[in-house]
């Protein structure tokens, strides 16, 4: 298999691919690719058909034998077009536990034992009856791992936290727990990159976080390279891993999510409606650059693998290219 499709499990995929003819939908079966037309849908695009979508129609079209061509001879971008991103933040149980006792062995009354202890009932507590936290981010940070990661040149503490994305489907507002999973077509992976300095306000600490400038420069949100079907994914447990220069660096299972997907998708359509295409990121786990005190630098190369979704390759650069 090519390097992206390695850990693609799925009979078929979908990904959106550029050439000499311009930016195409496509469908994946193994390490071939063949486009799809408004015809091969049922649908005018790739978003109106995620409102309804005909999979065995796709899974006809993947036996076939007409257009194929293979994956490598291809440009990959980012699968999906979304209208709305919303990312979910602290997350990852031991993740947050972690984060948590760390601050409190600051004060020496607590064993660092028994600050994780209480930073455990603490999200066990949230978990019961709190809610989860979201924050938007722009679409057009979305791109696909065939864009080089420009790191901005205002800092240096440029940070990685990949992630799970639910790709939504049929809108959803205000649903119900118990519904919400209707509402998801499918998932792709993505990685959440953030400039850990530009988190809180130095000018005015009461404003709290802006998440606007510390998540929303150019490319940001390295996504794909796959839409895989939802009926082909227990994202209940699925091993995440990142490696940095081929360093593992993120190694967790989404059993750690502290509120699950049901939970993240009927939370995050209570105040506005999801639409087709749209992403939900749903948290990242430990690992992160600012825990390892080792952040992005210009050369290098981030693998990221979510299991059955595939593996996404994002090159960083200097903000100058060079």
């Amino acid at each position: 298999m090519t390097t992206r499709s390695a850990g693609l499990t799925a009979p078929f995929a979908l990904a959106r691919y550029r050439d000499a003819d311009g930016t195409t939908l496509g469908l994946v079966a193994g390490d071939r690719i063949r486009p799809l037309g408004a015809a091969d849908l049922g649908a005018p695009d790739l978003n109106a058909f995620l409102v309804a979508p005909d999979w065995d129609r796709v899974a006809g079209l993947a036996a076939g034998d007409a257009d194929w061509r293979a994956l490598d001879d291809v440009t990959l971008v980012a699968p999906v077009e979304p209208r709305q991103v919303l990312q979910t933040g602290a997350n990852y149980r031991q993740h947050v536990i972690e984060l948590v006792a760390a601050g409190l062995t600051q004060d020496d009354t607590r064993t660092p034992e028994e600050a994780r202890a209480f930073a455990a009932k603490l999200m066990d507590d949230r978990r019961a009856n709190g809610e989860p936290y979201f924050f938007i981010g722009l679409p057009a940070c979305v791109v696909g791992d065939d864009v080089p990661l420009a790191l901005p040149a205002y800092s240096d503490v440029h940070d990685w936290e990949l992630e799970l994305a639910v790709v939504i489907g049929v809108p959803a507002f205000r649903v119900a727990r118990d519904e919400a999973m209707a509402h998801v077509a499918g998932y792709t992976i993505c990685n959440d990159i953030t400039t850990r300095d530009l988190v809180f306000r130095k000018d005015m600490k009461e404003i709290g976080t802006d998440w606007y400038r510390a998540k929303n420069a150019p490319g940001f949100l390295p996504t794909g390279p796959f839409l895989v079907p939802a009926p082909f994914v227990d994202a209940a447990d699925l091993h995440v891993r990142l490696e940095l220069n081929g360093q593992i660096m993120q190694d967790a299972s989404t059993s750690d999510l502290l509120f699950d997907l049901p939970a993240l998708v009927a939370g995050a359509s209570w105040n506005m409606p999801l639409l087709p295409g749209d992403l939900l990121l749903t948290g990242s786990p430990a690992g992160n650059g600012q825990h390892w005190k080792r952040f992005l630098r210009d050369g290098d190369v981030m693998t990221g693998s979510i299991e059955g979704l595939g593996t996404q390759v994002v090159r960083c650069i200097a903000e100058d290219g060079r």
